[in-house]
């Protein structure tokens, strides 16, 4: 059996995963990989972020898109130090990366040598798991297991560390080992828990059912629309369940959580039976949890038994795949209609446009507002665009004002929050789905958080639409401290660079749009560019994002205004 270096290993192994693109950062702790990969470059993909942390969000939005994990690689030290944030965000949202970092050689561990970091030390927090390779044998069977850990289960990332060492190493590669394939999980006492479910939801009165992120994940979006309509149900999701079911679908409600629609929150504590699946129930859905849905039944639906009656106890707790379980439990579902229930819904939603809604999509005078930009991109693409939202007021509005009627069409960052996120994300999922237009929506303080993935935009020529709210201000923050805090603005108030003369230096089209008379044109100007377009849009600087639940507040205590 021919021997290769330990470079040339991981290269093969990774080919064997399918993989066929890595985002990533080339330094001296992982040179040899990279000279390895030079002999791959028409079979990998290699993109050459500004910053390792674009890397990490970049393979998030990857593997939002593609379905299968991102892949991202980066070297010692710094360069590994770098992802971490990436690297935690995805584990809170539970997406599947693969994370390659270089390290010192075996003999040098341990003596602070030049770019030598802990990595493992520093990440097994944040990472479903993590290996530091020191031996170039160990490869092949390291990365199918990487890949496996990753993928199943409740996903995540995983980082392996490999020492300069091991990457120069010779080694027997063995082409026998197989890619790990998944294996279903679910609960011991299935079929019985299963059976008490249908009933449950049968003989309900005013059931719920509450989607997360678990849909799309299982890719069970077919299989819940399904589910919702045998029974008649009400329907709602979260943030990162937003796109799992059409907006336009009868039974979708509407958003849950701190800034989701009045209805989905109000109503929780009027429900008798609740089904949650996909969720883990959020402190932002659930608010105080000691007055969360105290009247209700709860069965709780989740590939990961640690979630199940860690926040809120379940009556009936069920360890399973969402795909898998809602095809079993659908056809013991009788057909029925709730119309006095889901009339509820719909009066209570009235009253959201009558207050809040209608304003912000329409306004007739004053400054633009965010929500209007939104509803024009959402008219004009036709809720079909994948809209890559940051982190801030500007996602909420995404959120709550995009018309998704596609799967797998928002991308953003749920539980960790991680501003910067978006510009990078997008660059993923438009390399992952080619010909999806996608449209990065950023607020001005994000934007400048990550902005020199504006350079990995130009060298790889991708086609990505990005739209800056500038509000000149940190907005959640500021409407938190108008709020919360007597109006005390503690340094929220941003001067910004000229964002148009920055993309000009980076061959990127762009506009500034101050009117309102100018903000159609320029976003039709956007969505037929051929390539990447920035538009730099001045929204008014005081708007706030309601509803609200304040925090430490009960889910029906939310606020129109």
């Amino acid at each position: 059996m021919e021997k290769i270096s330990g470079a040339q290993a991981l290269m093969k192994s990774l080919l064997r995963e399918g993989v066929d693109t890595i985002f990533g950062y080339p330094g001296g702790a992982i040179m040899p990989v990279y000279d390895a990969l030079y002999d791959y470059k028409d079979s990998i993909r290699h993109v050459l972020v500004r910053h390792e942390q674009g890397a990490a969000h970049a393979a998030e939005g990857y593997s939002r898109l593609s379905g299968k994990p991102g892949v991202c690689m980066v070297t010692s030290g710094p360069g590994a130090t770098n992802l971490v944030t990436g690297i935690a965000d995805a584990m809170s949202d539970s997406i599947p990366i693969v994370c390659i970092t270089g390290q010192v050689t075996a003999a040098a561990l341990g003596t602070d040598a030049f770019q030598e970091a802990p990595v493992i030390g520093i990440v097994t927090p944040v990472t479903k798991w993590c290996y530091q390779i020191t031996n170039a044998a160990e490869i092949p069977h390291i990365v199918a297991k990487a890949f496996h850990i990753a993928s199943s289960g409740r996903k995540g990332p995983v980082l392996i560390d490999i020492t300069k060492d091991a990457q120069f190493e010779l080694c027997e590669y063995d082409d026998s080992i197989q890619t790990i394939t998944l294996k279903s999980r679910h609960d011991p006492h299935f079929a019985k828990k299963l059976d008490r479910a249908a009933a449950l939801l049968n003989s309900a009165k005013r059931p719920y059912v509450l989607f997360g992120h678990g849909i799309s994940l299982s890719k069970a979006e077919n299989e819940l629309v399904q589910f919702v309509e045998q029974g008649g149900f009400p329907a709602a999701s979260t943030l990162l369940g937003l796109s799992s079911m059409p907006k336009s679908h009868p039974l979708y409600m509407g958003m849950l959580g701190m800034h989701g629609n009045y209805a989905p929150n109000k109503l929780t504590n009027k429900a008798d039976v609740i089904f949650a699946i996909g969720m883990r129930f959020d402190d932002r859905v659930t608010g105080d949890i000691k007055k969360y849905a105290p009247q209700a039944k709860i069965i709780h639906v989740d590939i990961d038994h640690a979630e199940l009656d860690k926040v809120i106890t379940a009556d009936i707790a069920i360890h399973a795949d969402a795909k898998e379980f809602l095809a079993q439990i659908t056809p013991l579902i009788k057909s029925r209609k709730h119309d006095e229930w889901i009339g509820q819904f719909k009066k209570l939603d009235t009253e959201e446009r009558e207050v809040v809604v209608d304003a912000e999509l329409y306004p007739k005078s004053g400054e633009i507002s965010m929500a209007e930009v939104v509803r024009i991109v959402s008219e004009k693409t036709k809720g079909k665009a994948v809209i890559v939202a940051d982190v801030g007021q500007h996602q909420m509005v995404s959120a709550r004002y995009y018309g998704f009627e596609n799967s797998d069409s928002f991308i953003t960052s749920g539980g960790l929050g991680t501003m910067g996120f978006a510009l990078p994300a997008s660059i993923g999922a438009k390399i992952a789905g080619p010909k999806r237009e996608v449209i990065a929506i950023i607020g001005d303080g994000s934007f400048q958080m990550n902005i020199q993935e504006l350079g990995t935009i130009m060298q790889e020529k991708l086609s990505v639409k990005i739209i800056i709210l500038n509000n000149r201000h940190l907005g959640m923050v500021r409407q938190w401290q108008e709020l919360f805090f007597e109006e005390r603005y503690s340094f929220v108030h941003m001067e910004n660079p000229n964002f148009n003369k920055i993309a000009d230096g980076y061959s990127i089209p762009n506009e500034l749009v101050e009117e309102r008379k100018d903000l159609a044109p320029a976003l039709d100007r956007m969505l037929k560019a051929e390539g990447s377009y920035l538009l730099d849009i001045m929204v008014k600087r005081d708007e706030n994002v309601f509803p609200m639940i304040p925090s430490g507040a009960a889910v029906d205590e939310v606020r129109l205004k």
